[in-house]
């Protein structure tokens, strides 16, 4: 049997966030008031390797010996009152054992080792029983974890008992009514009674046989809800429409629709349903020839439209490819992965369409954070919970595979308790020569490329497909999908080669139904080897490898000639990729497993999508209480104003919206939160098209549009102003009404055949078509889930309109106000009695604003929503504190009026409202100044008791503070000499070597950096699918380096910055003899320079190279890098200002220089002693701090995010050659984050360059 060892590895005291957290958290949200210290150990139990190789792991991987205490086999924790220990469930995916097998593996050269995690938490204090108990559930969720035992097990091997054949259910077709009733329930079936005696009838009449498990578990993920939309085919026989004043324009637009089909279908027999009333706006204006963008294919992997972007002065055709995506279900009772898989899964859709998706946005929907612990609902997660670990989830995942979030946003509604809301959308493009669209040919390969196939998500679909019940929590673990951000990274690098792009003629992702619908729906025939289907560990069963899905996987078809090409290609990428299907002229889908057929269905069938359903609507009539008719908050209005900037739904989120990387790709035109104090909010997200060379001004635009509050009044006006409101967004930022394309995300209670409940989807998806006609844009996609219910609770009417649009990036404009002396002027959209927008006027209003903006008369404009112009006015003043004085005769009902859609401007220096907008209503509402004051008629407020009301409610839920310590350090230009600024050998075009790891996600921002610094560029792919592609590896990389004359380590998430650290993937490989001699040589024998950004610099801090200059081990008074001290994800823009000129990488620059520069990492906080901090100043080291305003280094987490000691930034080796640093540097471009002011190139690439010229 094979040796387990056993290594703990606890945080010392000052590195130890995660424990503090955690300690506060139980205190405050479990009520352990007598909880005095908690400790959090990290338990690993390895096999298969030898204790020489334990001895490297457990510095290298399992520890850093600056920031770890380590302790092999026992742990004494006999003083503790109270111990546990917790995992993850067997055949979970755990992403911290994973990546400290293959550190291990780096490290050996030899067959990846098993290793288990788990973490081991003591608590010290008075526990009762009861409260150890509620300590144990807060941190154990049984979806995906459970206890742990204390003791060590004698071996790693997970038993895997063989399966058996699969079960044939013979007599089903003898089956009664009660017998196919009792057969839903004892399966736990999605489909219908109705759908169940469909498939007997199929099997009996047509095949004549029973059919097997397999196929009958087939066929319900093919028809369930989330594969096949049931709910919006269903065939809707009546329309009901309750009279009253706020149902007439229901009623308008009705008729209007039955017009549309009239003009569209004639004669044709076609039913009413969802889904027509959801597409019909789109083939309108495709038969009115208004979509000649609109992309055309058999694949439906996004919306698709084709933009000219202008490429160094080029045209050239892109297509522009934009999707959204819900995990509700999944993120509400394992909110890490269901939210995590959200994204992966959004990201997914345009990737099977072989696009690059480089900018996404979140839109979820909570009940109130700050519900008590006691008041959770039985069966349920807290509220806190779910809303802080969804986030975390999602953010990991994006911040991992290299996804800049442009906006993130949370509704808060007490419906949602019934079942959260969270979607994803992204946007993605690529050149339309590299994608090719064919339809599959007999005989031709199926390839699935990316992750093995687990547990893990079997019966997904199903699962989203079902209400939600007190039990859920406890039985559906199976149903969640676990996330690989760095494997769906490696397929999206794969998919952007054209070489192999081009190869593809069709994708699907796996995504709901795993095999049996990825693979399924790519052709009509389909012969399917499931044994061939590469497995995460043993003991799955047929049925299991049929409809897991398990995430980033593809299938893909090829010409059979091109297989082998395919297959070689993904491994050049570190990806698996295996034949496991052939297309068959048989019309039939067919698995086989164990060589034998499990599945043999016909395709007709399966097409039918089973038993059609019928249902009839009634729209009930709004309550009389007109929505915007609510009265003004009352008493004395500077305490109403503050009162309305800490209402739930209008207070910042910043806490929330920094855990998320904004700005990787360097494309991004606007941060989430603009001016030079980043505190007013973007309209919604920006971005330049992901360009792999040179530069372009073409960009694409995105916001949503949705208010719970509106919608759960009139689903109608809901929808008609979530529309409206997500294109006046895009027009706030620049975008041309005309341009806007959408999708929709419909999300609503379980309908069952309750025609009242059945009305609201109806309402509101008319209410969509009703703005789309009117405004004359079109809904190209979308998304339905039609599942939020819980017990009698159910979510509110949800539909999330989001827009799209391509822009000139020059063209671009944010809400904070510009500086002061400038006319503000409020453009309101005219209703009528029926509470609906006045439409002619609408799109006069929109055209009219959209060209004052291009002919930069408009300077900033926000969008008004809940808080009114209130909040819109606060936070267009946050963001560069300037003021603003309000004209007299504004009403204190139009200051707080919610109204939706209507826009505050900015106006430019001597625009005159009176001229800009002839023919169109609007308001003077004053003027901004230059004193820190909302300057309203009755009371002077304060923009810091503004922004203080506004940042505060949300502040223990999603923090923006943390002790930051007091290591801070005046600004000391170094005084010594310069180091030397040119290199003893010239070379015309230096070669850099950028080595590409598993997690790292800056490759390109790094390589075109150097590339437009007049650099040649090689990027070399780490490759340690087997022992002999991570020995190949070294190989690869050491010829690199001795050609090369720099070396730079980009930013990114090694080994996903696990086990519980950064860098350590690229720590282990290259302490390997033959990296470490090669590195020796480029720097000793070749006057070479080095360079690490963000994880690159935190692997050059635990290599050695920084501070020290060469490779060696660390000791426990090292510097290092470790966990940000507010315990999370960082992601702004910040300032530092260069201490020293001793580096050759900062000869551009000049001592004393500020730079506004991206951060976005974990761990960026440098520790270091006294002594070496005094050392590493005297030695000129101190490359760079972070500053304030007056360019002073601070600790406030405003200026120094991380807490850095001394307010460190960037360090350099005692020559200077070596350069780490935590702030982006690469991530510049024209456009780049425009709104938040500053100079963002530091030169460093050219100077790199420049150095060997």
């Amino acid at each position: 049997m094979i040796q387990v060892k056993r290594i703990f590895a606890e945080k010392r005291p000052g590195f130890d966030v995660e424990a503090l957290a955690l300690l506060q958290d139980l205190r405050e949200n479990v009520g352990l008031t007598g909880l005095r210290r908690l400790r959090l150990i990290n338990r690993y139990d390895v096999a298969g390797i030898s204790d020489e190789e334990c001895a490297l792991a457990r510095e290298l991987v399992f520890a850093e010996p600056p920031a770890d205490q380590v302790y092999d086999e026992t742990i004494d924790l006999a003083d503790a009152d109270r111990v546990f220990a917790m995992e993850y469930l067997p055949g979970q995916y755990d992403q911290r054992a994973d990546w400290a097998a293959q550190c291990i593996q780096a490290i050996t050269q030899k067959a990846r080792p098993e290793v288990l995690s788990a973490k081991v938490i003591a608590l010290y204090g008075e526990i009762s029983d009861s409260q150890f108990a509620a300590v144990k559930s807060y941190c154990i969720n049984p979806v995906e974890a459970r206890e742990a035992s204390l003791l060590k097990p004698a071996s790693l091997e997970m038993a895997a008992p063989v399966p058996p054949d699969v079960a044939v259910l013979t007599g089903f077709r003898e089956l009664t009514g009660s017998g196919l009733s009792e057969m839903v329930a004892e399966l736990g079936l999605a489909m219908s009674e109705a759908d169940l005696e469909f498939c007997q009838s199929y099997f009996r009449d047509t095949e004549r046989r029973d059919p097997t498990i397999t196929e009958l578990r087939v066929i319900d993920t093919y028809w369930s809800d989330h594969c096949r939309h049931t709910t919006f085919l269903t065939a809707i026989d009546r329309v009901e429409i309750d009279e009253g004043q706020y149902t007439a324009p229901i009623a308008v637009a009705y008729e209007a629709y039955r017009n549309s089909r009239r003009r569209l279908y004639g004669d044709q027999p076609r039913e009413m349903c969802l889904m027509d009333l959801a597409t019909i706006g789109m083939k309108e204006l495709r038969q009115a020839g208004k979509l000649a963008d609109l992309e055309e294919s058999e694949e439906n992997n996004a919306c698709s439209i084709v933009v000219n972007a202008v490429i160094d002065g080029r045209n050239e055709e892109w297509l522009v490819m934009f999707k959204n995506e819900t995990h509700n279900h999944p993120t509400e009772i394992e909110p890490f992965g269901g939210a995590a898989t959200c994204l992966g899964g959004a990201i997914r859709d345009p990737l099977s369409g072989r696009s690059y998706v480089y900018q996404a946005m979140r839109v979820t929907g909570s009940a109130d954070p700050r519900q008590r612990l006691e008041d959770t609902l039985p069966g349920k997660l807290p509220q806190r919970k779910i809303t802080t670990v969804a986030a975390a989830g999602y953010s990991s995942y994006g911040n991992q595979i290299g996804l800049a979030t442009g906006q993130v946003a949370e509704v808060y509604h007490p419906g949602y308790v019934a079942k959260r809301l969270e979607i994803g959308a992204v946007i993605a493009a690529a050149p339309r020569a590299n994608v090719v669209r064919l339809s599959p040919e007999t005989g031709d390969a199926v390839i699935l490329v990316g992750g093995r196939t687990g547990r893990d998500g079997c019966g997904g679909a199903t699962g989203s497909s079902k209400a939600h019940t007190a039990e859920s929590l406890a039985a559906c673990g199976a149903e969640v999908q676990k996330g690989n951000a760095p494997t769906e990274r490696k397929i999206q690098r794969l998919f952007r080669n054209p070489a192999v792009s081009r190869l593809i003629k069709k994708c699907n992702d796996f995504g709901a139904g795993g095999v049996s619908v990825a693979i399924g729906e790519l052709a009509a025939g389909l012969e399917i080897d499931l044994d061939a289907v590469p497995k995460k560990y043993e003991g799955l069963d047929g049925t299991e490898l049929a409809i897991s899905e398990s995430q980033e996987r593809m299938a893909v078809v090829v010409a059979a000639a091109d297989a082998a090409r395919f297959i070689a290609l993904a491994g050049e990428e570190n990806l698996e990729a295996t034949l496991v299907a052939r297309v068959a002229d048989t019309g039939r889908l067919r698995m086989h497993w164990r060589g034998q057929p499990i599945v043999d269905i016909s395709r007709e069938f399966l097409d039918t999508n089973g038993v059609r359903q019928h249902a009839a609507v009634r729209v009930q009539a709004p309550s009389p209480a007109d929505y915007f008719s609510r009265p003004a908050p009352d008493g004395e209005i500077g305490a109403a104003w503050l009162a309305n900037l800490a209402d739930l739904n209008v207070c910042s989120q910043r806490g929330l919206v920094e855990r998320f990387d904004s700005t990787i790709g360097a494309s991004t035109i606007l941060m989430p939160f603009g001016g030079s104090f980043q505190a007013t909010p973007a309209e919604g997200m920006a971005a330049k098209l992901p360009v792999r060379s040179g530069e372009t001004e073409t960009a694409t635009l995105m916001a949503y549009g949705f208010n719970p509050y509106l919608s759960e009044w009139s689903p109608f006006h809901g929808a008609a102003y979530a529309v409206t409101e997500a294109v006046a967004k895009i027009v706030a930022m620049g975008g041309d009404p005309a341009k806007v394309r959408l999708t929709l995300q419909e999300y609503f209670e379980k309908l069952g055949r309750d025609e009242v409940r059945w009305g609201k989807p109806f309402s509101a998806v008319l209410g969509a078509l009703w703005a789309q006609q009117q405004l004359s844009v079109a809904a190209i996609g979308g998304k339905d889930s039609m599942s939020g219910s819980f017990n009698d609770l159910d979510v509110p009417p949800t539909l999330v309109a989001f827009a799209v649009a391509p822009a000139e990036a020059g063209r671009v404009i944010s809400p904070e106000f510009k500086e002061a002396g400038h006319e503000v002027v409020w453009v309101p959209l005219p209703r009528d009695a029926a509470a609906m927008p006045d439409f002619t006027a609408v799109n006069k209003i929109f055209a009219c604003i959209a060209d004052r903006v291009a002919h930069k008369q408009v300077v900033s404009a926000r969008t008004v929503r809940s808080g009114g112009i209130a909040a819109a006015v606060s936070t267009m003043a946050f963001g560069n504190r300037v003021g603003f004085a309000f004209a007299s005769g504004i009403s204190r009902q139009q200051l707080f009026r919610p109204e939706h859609g209507s826009l505050v401007l900015e106006l430019a220096s001597g625009v005159r409202a009176a001229e800009a907008f002839a023919g169109i209503e609007y308001l003077v509402l004053g003027r901004t100044t230059a004193q820190p004051v909302i300057a309203v008629p009755g009371a002077d407020i304060s923009l810091t008791a503004a922004q203080q009301a506004w940042e505060k409610p949300l502040e223990k839920v999603f923090s923006t503070k943390a002790d930051q310590g007091d290591a801070a350090a005046a600004f000391q230009p170094f005084a010594g000499p310069a180091a030397r600024m040119k290199s003893q050998t010239s070379v015309p075009r230096p070669r850099v070597f950028i080595p590409v790891f598993p997690g790292t996600n800056c490759e390109y921002d790094s390589a075109l950096a150097f590339e437009k610094a007049g650099g040649s560029v090689e990027t070399l792919i780490v490759r340690n699918l087997s022992a002999q592609d991570v020995e190949e590896s070294v190989r690869a990389i050491v010829r690199a380096v001795d050609q090369a004359q720099i070396l730079m380590f980009p930013g990114g998430f090694s080994a996903g910055d696990e086990p519980e650290g950064s860098g350590k993937f690229i720590a282990s490989l290259f302490h390997n003899p033959a990296l470490t001699d090669a590195v020796t040589r480029l720097l000793q024998e070749r006057d070479g320079l080095i360079l690490g950004i963000c994880n690159g610099f935190q692997a050059l801090i635990k290599l050695g190279l920084l501070p020290y200059g060469e490779i060696r081990p660390l000791t426990a008074d090292s510097p290092t890098l470790t966990f940000n001290r507010i315990g999370r994800h960082m992601s702004r823009m910040v300032q530092t200002r260069v201490v020293s000129n001793l580096s050759p990488w900062l000869s551009q620059v000049r001592t004393g220089d500020v730079h506004t520069i991206a951060i976005s990492h974990g761990e960026g906080r440098l520790v270091a002693g006294p002594a070496h901090r005094q050392c590493l100043a005297a030695a000129g080291q101190i490359a760079t701090q972070y500053v304030d305003a007056a360019g002073n280094p601070s600790m406030d987490i405003t200026v120094n995010p991380n807490g850095s000691d001394w307010a460190i930034e960037g360090l350099t080796s005692p020559d200077g050659r070596i350069f780490g640093k935590m702030g982006h540097s690469e991530r510049i471009g024209r456009f780049v984050a425009v709104n938040v002011p500053g100079a963002k190139d530091q030169r460093i690439f050219e100077a790199g360059v420049a150095y060997f010229r």
